[in-house]
């Protein structure tokens, strides 16, 4: 019997030890965000990196437009890791046949990864339509939360 909860116990911490692992790696993989922009200020004592002019940022199949970017970025002994992005004037988010636009747009890596638009935010999806106060955007579940909205459905009529 011992040696049974021994086993289970070992086995548990090894299944535990291995997933953490792995979560670790699939966090390393992950995509790195690749911005372009006719300028590049980098000021190290603010920790910020300011893109201006026809700015793209791009990571994976998702694609954010805007005129001005600042990216706000950690110490390099906590790893130098994005904290936030401001995007700022004509901010456009292009995923497929899905588009987000807005005056600004706030990218926050954590606690869940999304783009929060404001500035009267507009969400297209083929025809339709959705306006709102605010559009947030998460990344990695593919979805939106629209505060405020209001919806404009373009249906296709029968025969067409």
């Amino acid at each position: 019997m011992y040696i049974l909860r021994s086993s289970i116990i070992f086995l548990t911490f090894f299944l535990l030890l291995i997933n953490s692992v792995f979560a670790e790696e699939k966090k390393e993989m992950a995509e790195p965000i690749v911005i372009t922009s006719k300028t590049l200020i980098n000021d190290s004592k603010t920790k910020t990196a300011t893109f201006e002019g026809n700015v793209v940022a791009k990571r994976g199949e998702v694609t954010l437009y805007a005129n001005k970017m600042i990216v706000y970025y950690e110490d390099e002994q906590k790893g130098g890791n994005i904290k936030m992005i401001e995007a700022i004037g004509d901010v456009r988010l292009v995923k497929a046949d899905r588009v987000i636009t807005s005056h600004k747009a706030t990218y926050l890596p954590e606690p869940e990864e999304r783009v929060i638009f404001t500035g009267e935010p507009r969400a297209t999806e083929g025809k339709n339509l959705v306006t709102g106060e605010k559009i947030t955007y998460f990344v990695k579940d593919d979805r939106s939360l629209v505060e405020k909205s209001k919806v404009y459905l373009k249906e296709k009529k029968a025969g067409k």
